[in-house]
């Protein structure tokens, strides 16, 4: 009776091991995921601040200068354009990213174009209500970068969990899958050319 149970007991801790090590790979995945849900919030929430403040923005300078309403419009337009774009952070492709990163490069690019220009109006460069908000522009910029960095960050860290063997394999049985990384808008290398 007793050659019967030796065997019993090692396919039970084989078993008790196998179910202890998959289980360990998918809340490890789990939280690496919710890592990347909570640093997607976190980019978003810096690209809201942004949107909040042009708003802002383009009001001041529409109040203290008989400005170009065609870049006030770009710039107005661009905001509006990079709020439609919306990710759901569980289930990032590079499509999706390349669509936000264009949208956003668009507020970037009209931002320029309307700081720049308002180097033409010294009584709007002494404005204390421009210049903290152009400070607090230049702060958000930074808050975006840093963002940005972190989410990247936390795909790595994802990604080098479920494509490593053999958590590769429980990792699609599990249904978690590669994650795409926050990448340069094409041509982002290059200066902002700004014209009048």
């Amino acid at each position: 009776m007793k050659k019967w149970l030796i065997p019993v007991i090692i396919i039970a801790v084989i078993v008790i091991g196998l179910y202890s090590w998959a289980k360990n790979i998918n809340n490890t995945a789990v939280t690496l995921n919710e890592n990347i849900r909570e640093s997607w919030g976190n980019v978003e929430t810096a690209y809201q601040r942004r949107n909040d403040l042009i708003g802002n923005l383009v009001n001041t300078v529409k109040g203290a200068a008989d400005f170009e309403k065609s870049t006030l419009e770009s710039v107005i337009k661009a905001r509006s354009e990079a709020t439609k774009t919306v990710i759901d952070p569980s289930n990032i492709t590079p499509e999706q990213l390349k669509e936000f990163n264009q949208a956003q490069s668009g507020v970037s690019s009209a931002l320029s174009r309307l700081l720049v220009s308002v180097e033409r109006y010294p009584d709007l460069k002494a404005n204390q209500n421009f210049l903290k908000l152009q400070d607090e522009l230049a702060s958000t910029e930074n808050q975006i970068l840093t963002a940005r960095t972190r989410f990247n960050e936390n795909v790595k860290v994802y990604n080098t969990h479920v494509n490593s063997f053999p958590n590769k394999i429980f990792a699609g049985i599990f249904g978690f899958s590669e994650k795409a990384y926050f990448e340069a808008v094409a041509g982002a290398e290059k200066p902002v050319e700004v014209k009048f």
